[in-house]
């Protein structure tokens, strides 16, 4: 995977334009994350089909199905994050290392179709989770936490969200 500057201090998302994709999650409208979400899994589906879909750039790189499938994973992951804290009170999210999980789940050596398919369902998923909560504006303000010390509210956990999964579609669109 491919290293986004300062990923360690997190925040670098919400206050500035990425200097990698260009996606600038401050001129975000919450109400706007369900589309970019539906937009970005469609936008996959074509990256899956291509025939150099395993072929990695580098060791260092992802080749584009494990983006792909890492994206999915994401989508499910943030479908949960969010669930939990709009049903618990500022929960602790457990930990989640994504490139243990390419190994552990083989990210380049599943089926693209079934990754690609999977993908559009969890983003179907974490859209209409995001929707949801666009009827009941109060709800943005509930927070969850990482064990790193982040902590989000739920209007700041999608604009944070959405750009991992627009960064990735950059990295294997060139």
């Amino acid at each position: 995977m491919a290293i986004t500057p300062d990923t360690k201090n997190w925040t670098w998302v919400l206050e500035r334009t990425c200097p990698d994709c260009g996606f600038d999650s401050a001129n975000v409208r919450y109400e706007d994350i369900p589309d970019l979400v539906r937009a970005n899994a469609t936008a996959w589906v074509p990256v899956l089909e291509r025939p150099e879909v395993t072929v990695r750039p580098d060791e260092q790189t992802w080749s584009a199905l494990e983006y792909a499938a890492h994206v999915r994973d994401v989508f499910r992951i943030f479908d949960v994050r969010l669930q939990s804290m709009l049903g618990e009170r500022d929960p602790l999210f457990p930990n989640w290392n994504q490139d243990e999980t390419a190994v552990a789940e083989r990210y380049n050596e599943q089926d693209p179709g079934m990754v690609g398919r999977e993908l559009v369902e969890a983003a179907d998923s974490v859209a209409a989770a995001f929707e949801a909560v666009e009827v009941e504006v109060e709800r943005r303000d509930r927070t969850g936490r990482r064990s790193d010390g982040a902590s989000f509210t739920v209007e700041s956990l999608a604009k944070y969200f959405i750009h991992d999964p627009i960064h990735h579609l950059h990295d294997v669109s060139g």
